[in-house]
Parts: C-alpha cells; sequence; structure tokens
C-alpha cells in the first residue's frame, strides 16, 4: 500500500517580532525659580447677602394746621392786663343759686353721718361738718386741680412740641383779653375728638386732634371761648356747686338702690309685704318732703334747670371769644360742624333707610349746649359790620 508523502513540518519555534522603537521623553516643565513671582490667582466672587425684602416706607408726619391767626399782639410787646382778671356773672350766680338745695340736703346728710361718728367714737359732730364745708377751698388748689385733671377728666401735661403750639395762641387770646395767661394751666386730653375744658380754677384743656388738625385761628376761638367760661366765673361755680351737692346726690343714690333691693326681695314671698314696704316708702317720702319744706321735689326740676343755666353760659363763652374778634371764626366752625352732621345724617340713611331721629324735647332741656342755629343768631350782632 502506497504511503502518502510526508510534508514538512512548520518550525516549532517563530522568530521573535521586532521590537517598537524607543522614542526619547520629552524632559518635564521647567519649575519656576523662587525668584519669580508665582501664578496670580483668580479673585473669588464677593459672597452676596441673603435677600431681605425693603422695610415698608416710614408714614410721612401730618400737615402742620395753617397758622392763619392775625396776631395783634407781637411777640415781645408789653401787654396791659387787667386789674380785675376774673368776675362772676348772673350765670355763675345762677348756677351758685341752682345749687342751694342740693347743698342743703348734702348737710342733712353730713350731719346725720357726724352724729353717728359722735355716737360711735365720741367725735364732735361739728368738726367733720366743718371740714366739709371749708373743703369747698380745693376747688382753687392748685395740686387738688392737678389731681383732678389727671384722674377724673382724664387730661396729660402737654409734650414739649405741643406746649410750642399751644403756647404763641395762648398769650394771643390771653393779651386780647388783658389777663395773665400764665396763671392757668394748660392740659391735653389724648382724643380724636374736636372738644376744650374750663374746669375748677384754672384748667383749660383741648384735645389733641383740635391741637394737630384746626388752623391756629380756630383754636384761637376754642381757647377765647374756654378763658371766657373761667373769666365768667362759670369753671369755679360749677364745680364748687357740685362738690357740695356730691353728699346729697350719693345719700339720694344709695335710697332709690336699697328701696328697689327692698321692693325684689320681697316681691318673691308675699305681695303684702311688698305692698306694707311701697307703703313705708310713700310715708316716709311724705314726712322728708313735709320736714325739709318740699326741697327734695326741687332735686326733681333741677336737671333742666342746670341744663337751662349751662346753655346760657355757652353762649355768654361764645360771646367773651366774639368780642376778643373771634366771631368770623366761630361762625366759621358752628356751619362746618353743622354740614359735617348733614353729612353723617345722609350717610346714615344710605346706610339703614331710615331717617335720622331728631332729639325729643325731653332730650333738648336736658342739654347742657345750645343748638348751633341759636349759638349763630346770638353771633349775628358781632358779625354785622358797623357803620
Amino acid at each position: 500500500m502506497n504511503q502518502p508523502p510526508e510534508y514538512p513540518q512548520p518550525p516549532q519555534q517563530q522568530p521573535p517580532y521586532p521590537q517598537a522603537p524607543q522614542y526619547p521623553q520629552s524632559p518635564p516643565p521647567p519649575a519656576y525659580p523662587a525668584a519669580y513671582p508665582q501664578p496670580r490667582q483668580q479673585p473669588r466672587p464677593p459672597a452676596y447677602p441673603a435677600y431681605q425684602p425693603a422695610p415698608p416706607p416710614a408714614p410721612l408726619p401730618a400737615p402742620a394746621p395753617l397758622d392763619d391767626l392775625e396776631y395783634q399782639i407781637a411777640p415781645g410787646t408789653r401787654v396791659h392786663i387787667k386789674a380785675q382778671q376774673r368776675s362772676a356773672d348772673a350765670t355763675a350766680f345762677g348756677q351758685l343759686a341752682l345749687h342751694v338745695p342740693g347743698f342743703l340736703m348734702s348737710l342733712m346728710v353730713v350731719l346725720l353721718v357726724a352724729t353717728l361718728l359722735e355716737v360711735l367714737t365720741g367725735l364732735p359732730y361739728w368738726l367733720p361738718t366743718l371740714l366739709w364745708a371749708a373743703s369747698g377751698a380745693l376747688v382753687f388748689h392748685r395740686p387738688s386741680e392737678d389731681f383732678f385733671a389727671r384722674h377724673l377728666l382724664r387730661l396729660q401735661r402737654p409734650l414739649p412740641h405741643e406746649l410750642a403750639a399751644l403756647t404763641p395762641v395762648w398769650r394771643e387770646v390771653t393779651a386780647r383779653a388783658g389777663v395773665d395767661g400764665g396763671r392757668y394751666e394748660l392740659w391735653i386730653e389724648d382724643s380724636d375728638h374736636l372738644n376744650a375744658y374750663a374746669a375748677a380754677g384754672h384748667i383749660v384743656g383741648v384735645t389733641r386732634y383740635a391741637l394737630e388738625n384746626l388752623p391756629k385761628s380756630q383754636l384761637a376761638a376754642v381757647l377765647a371761648h374756654e378763658l371766657g367760661h373761667h373769666t365768667g366765673g362759670h369753671a369755679w361755680s360749677g364745680l364748687l356747686g357740685w362738690w357740695y351737692s356730691l353728699p346729697g346726690r350719693i345719700a339720694w343714690q344709695v335710697i332709690r338702690a336699697v328701696t328697689v333691693f327692698v321692693i325684689r326681695f320681697t316681691s318673691f314671698f308675699s305681695y303684702l309685704a311688698t305692698g306694707f314696704v311701697i307703703i313705708f316708702v310713700g310715708l316716709f317720702t311724705l314726712v322728708t318732703i313735709t320736714a325739709t319744706y318740699g326741697l327734695p321735689l326741687l332735686l326733681l326740676v333741677m336737671p333742666y334747670l342746670t341744663a337751662a343755666v349751662g346753655r346760657r353760659a355757652e353762649l355768654r363763652a361764645d360771646e367773651h371769644a366774639a368780642v376778643l374778634g373771634f366771631a368770623p371764626v366761630l361762625a366759621q366752625m358752628l356751619h362746618g360742624v353743622m354740614a359735617q352732621e348733614e353729612q353723617e345724617k345722609h350717610a346714615a340713611l344710605v346706610r339703614t333707610g331710615k331717617p335720622f331721629t331728631e332729639p325729643g324735647t325731653l332730650d333738648r332741656l336736658l342739654s347742657t349746649h345750645p343748638d348751633h342755629r341759636t349759638r349763630l343768631h346770638h353771633l349775628q350782632p358781632y358779625l354785622t359790620p358797623t357803620r
């Protein structure tokens, strides 16, 4: 059998492949010598503060009141001061006369209390009575007036800028009247209403609204009106009468409250007992009226008489301001108040659909201020130019 030919075997070891040529390595970058400046560092961006909303703008200061007052007395000039600074007109005497029944009732109450104290403690009854009678002098006592202004009228001493605004106006008013303005104390009421006060012997107060909003001429007219209450004796006589009638009013309030309580208490048990209480109260009242010659009956009509005298005092104060030259300003203010009241009535009618109810007869009789038309009527002689 024929054998196939033998082929040559491949070599057992492959020749090595040539190595890749060795390229020269690049030299390292030269280091900067110490003498050379180092490369400049880029500055970091500034860190901005966190966003905060801007505060609301401050409110603009209120405009100063218009200074339209015609100053007749220049600052620094000599002022003529009258020898008689104040008096008591018929209205002041009328106020004192109307408080006589209340004074007598108060005197009876004080004597009764003083007698009880004498029985209980041995204190002479005349001593508390005398102290009460002399207490009326506190009306003109300056520390007592300060207490009265702060705690009863709720007035405050004016701040420096308020006093700076009041002083020239008050000086003009008092100089025209020939009155020493330094004898009076100026006070401020923290209120947003137009109002002013003349109280005790030396208190003159205005509201902060009047000081900050009224033109100087109108503020002077208001101060002249209040000065008229002082020079006419209305302020001290009204406060004096109120003080001396206070014990009688307190006793009346206590008796009425006790009577109402006893009647209501007995009505829970028996109507017969309630009837006996009512009869007893009626007999006691009759005996009291007979023994005091009907003085308690005058207390029933006293509010109406006091209000009538108060209205007359307001007209007298208007007359005082008009004589000082403030009649046109007062008339302008009264017309403005009337127009504002008409607007308020119309607004109430639009809002509620009901017309404004005018005060009744009794309400008008109890009002201590006359209506605006009456005040304008009494100002007419001072508004008409003289020939």
